[in-house]
């Protein structure tokens, strides 16, 4: 699809100072109906204002992103809700107080207030309060709710720098405020609270434990592990996502000598086919890969699943860099925020999964 060209500005802005006339500037843009890709503490969203079916428009055409695909609504306190939900759980005060600001959105009934291309065509609505000093400015001085996906292109990894966005969208949006990478490096967790027992869509920075201590049981969504879904209730459920340029296998066992063996043997023999090999591993198990001829990309530590979600886009990002032609991926344990990293990997490699 050809896109329209616009001039992209990029502004560095102070995080320590949100405030400033930058981010006022910011805010204009969206009240205007354009489009502003900001930091959050997950990663970059692309946001324009919830209320605007033409602005929200422009985010799809922007990212060519399936329309099917309902965004979330960030918003700059919790009480905001009230606005546009009629009937909101007593469960989502409990919530709101242990997690936000933070990587927590919340699905809700009652979403007749937005567009239907906020929603995705259902009768419910995702909602956040972002935990960064820049992203609560910007929607405060806006003065609307704002629908932000992730700020890059449909289906690429998702961007935790201003630069990883400019790659993606440079020419498509109006404007991306710059503040320095994300903290948390994958998205946010989706809770579903539209039904009798709360259910994770999509796993993120908030993990399942950390639900359960305010909720009790939680349940999982089949999706999180790869399984099929046609009509998605949340971002990242249906389509594969966060992939790179190359295709990617995704390896996954408890024995690491086991799973190493195999990914080895697989980048033995698609370098006997010509292919340029990229193996992404982690610092603790790096030594096994090394000096066989392969490029290797470390994200973070496997004993320390936040270092790995924090690195993982930027690591799916320098295989482009490099110009591999596979990429073979060393999985994690399905725990705590590595229940994101993996649900990450999934979708990147589309499913295909080597359990050793």
């Amino acid at each position: 699809m050809e896109h329209c060209q616009r001039p992209t500005r990029l502004l560095a802005v102070d995080p320590n100072n949100p405030e400033a006339g930058l981010v006022q500037a910011a805010a204009e843009v969206l009240r205007e109906g354009g489009l502003v890709a900001f930091p959050t503490e997950t990663v970059y969203g692309l946001g324009a204002n919830a209320l605007d079916s033409r602005a929200v428009k422009e985010i799809f055409t922007a990212k060519g992103r399936p329309a099917d695909n309902p965004l979330i609504v960030h918003i700059s306190k919790p009480e905001a809700i009230a606005n546009y939900i009629k009937v909101i759980p007593p469960v989502t005060k409990q919530l709101a107080e242990r997690f936000w600001p933070g990587p927590l959105t919340l699905v809700l009934k009652g979403a007749n207030s937005f567009p239907r291309e906020v929603t995705g065509g259902l009768a419910t609505v995702a909602f956040r309060v972002p935990a960064h000093p820049v992203a609560l400015a910007l929607i405060e001085a806006a003065g609307v709710p704002v629908a932000a996906p992730s700020a890059n292109a449909s289906g690429r990894p998702s961007p935790t720098t201003a630069r990883h966005v400019i790659e993606d969208l440079s020419g498509r949006i109006d404007l991306v405020l710059d503040a320095g990478p994300a903290g948390v490096g994958v998205e946010s967790t989706v809770l579903d609270l539209t039904g009798g027992l709360p259910v994770i869509l999509r796993p993120g920075g908030v993990t399942l434990r950390e639900l359960e201590e305010v909720l009790g049981p939680v349940a999982i969504d089949p999706a999180v592990h790869g399984g099929r879904v046609e009509k998605p209730r949340s971002p990242g459920m249906k389509y594969m996502h966060y992939a790179p340029r190359a295709p990617l296998l995704l390896f996954e066992g408890a024995n690491m000598k086991d799973l190493a063996g195999c990914i080895l043997a697989e980048a033995e023999r698609l370098k006997a086919r010509g292919l340029r090999v990229g193996i992404l591993t982690y610092e603790d198990t790096a030594r096994i890969y090394a000096g066989r001829g392969y490029d290797i990309v470390l994200a973070g530590s496997s004993s320390n699943p936040g270092t790995v979600a924090a690195a993982l886009y930027d690591s799916l990002r320098r295989f482009d860099r490099l110009g591999v032609d596979r990429i073979l991926a060393q999985g994690i344990a399905r725990e705590g925020v590595g229940l994101a990293v993996m649900n990450r990997l999934i979708r990147a490699a589309g499913g295909k999964v080597v359990t050793v």
